[in-house]
């Protein structure tokens, strides 16, 4: 391990010491992609004395979506865990108090949200410090990240962890690269743009390539990509998810600071201990996780507003509706009636394919 840490030690000491130029591009893009290559090294460790996963951080996943609270020791994430989940989280006011990963489950508007206490993360989690490789590995399969920041320290801890997560491959609050990259047997590296580009250009494009032994693909990009961008789509392990800043501890600044911090984008500021401002830390989850509820109507009856069918937006048509409830339905299925805003009349007869919206009413037709 500390070989490949050596090695990347040694790229991000040349990148600092190398001027950004266009002379330097293509030097810069060829030690960008090697240093993703050895950080993938870091994530997949070798089977033999790796030492596992550890010991807590197998959670099972369970509720309809994910939600982790990431930051550096006593920021108060346990408190946070505990006020809002009523789950013990142990508290106290050293550093490192929780050890292992410890879930939380809080329902909210219908959806049953797994928060997740994750230990402290130290700087140099992504070089496998610490317990940071487990931590940042169950982060990814989040669905959320909060990360929780204290008022009185230094806004720089959340560069920090921004540095240590983004080392991992998870992309906080980014849309995934519109670039498209299609490997294919001959030909050599051909580059389109539809736009003008002042990052990429065909050598650092070819350099970027070369180190993953690749030398016949297409690439067109529909935006001024960075060698960042290219490198995120060849590795293909990215994982963008949206991320809230959570402020917490603002019982201990002044007016004026708080007044500085609303205006940020992605932030939410709190107290904890004092519960100032939950409602509207959920709230901002609930936007952030983009949830799409759904009311079964048994035939003949009134719809069930207790206990909705949880989907995420990107998969709500009727097809992802009938599976999340029984994955044979979908054998039986005739037509469905839907009522709410995504029916043109009340109700409307569809098919598998219709997207839903949000709060819509569906009464499944099965064949006889």
């Amino acid at each position: 391990m500390a070989t490949v840490m050596q090695k990347i030690k040694d790229i991000e000491d040349e990148m600092a010491r190398t001027q950004k130029n266009k002379a330097t591009a293509h030097h810069l893009g060829l030690l960008k992609a090697k240093l993703a290559k050895l950080r993938r090294e870091l994530l997949t460790p070798s089977s033999k004395g790796a030492g596992g996963a550890g010991e807590g951080f197998d959670v099972t996943k369970s509720g309809d979506s994910r939600v982790g609270l990431v930051g550096f020791p006593s920021v108060g994430k346990s408190t946070l865990l505990n006020k809002l989940t009523g789950t013990f989280s142990e508290v106290a006011s050293y550093e490192f108090t929780t050890l292992t990963c410890i879930p939380g489950v809080i329902t909210y508007r219908g959806a049953k949200i797994q928060l997740l206490d994750l230990p402290g993360i130290i700087e140099g989690a992504k070089d496998g410090k610490g317990r940071g490789r487990q931590v940042i590995s169950t982060a990814r399969t989040c669905n959320c990240i909060l990360i929780v920041l204290d008022a009185i320290k230094p806004i720089t801890h959340k560069r920090l962890i921004e540095k240590e997560l983004e080392g991992f491959g998870i992309r906080l609050n980014k849309e995934p690269p519109n670039l498209t990259f299609r490997k294919k047997d001959k030909g050599g590296i051909n580059l389109t743009s539809t736009v003008t580009n002042t990052h990429l250009d065909l050598d650092t494009v070819k350099a970027i390539c070369s180190e993953y032994k690749i030398h016949n693909a297409d690439i067109t990009l529909r935006y001024d990509a960075t060698a960042d961008d290219l490198i995120d789509v060849i590795e293909g392990s990215r994982v963008y998810m949206p991320c809230i800043y959570v402020v917490n501890k603002i019982d201990q600044i002044t007016l004026e600071e708080l007044e500085i911090l609303d205006k940020l984008p992605h932030y939410c500021p709190i107290s904890a201990h004092l519960e100032w401002n939950l409602d509207g830390l959920l709230e901002k989850i609930w936007e952030y996780l983009n949830l799409t509820r759904i009311y079964t109507k048994p035939k003949g009856m009134n719809p069930d507003y207790e206990d909705p069918v949880i989907l995420s937006s990107k998969r709500r048509t009727v097809e992802d509706f009938c599976n999340r409830i029984h994955k044979d339905m979908l054998k039986q299925f005739k037509y469905a009636l839907v009522w709410g805003s995504s029916a043109k009349h009340k109700p409307q007869r569809v098919g598998k394919e219709h997207e839903l919206e949000d709060e819509d009413v569906v009464q499944i037709i099965k064949k006889v």
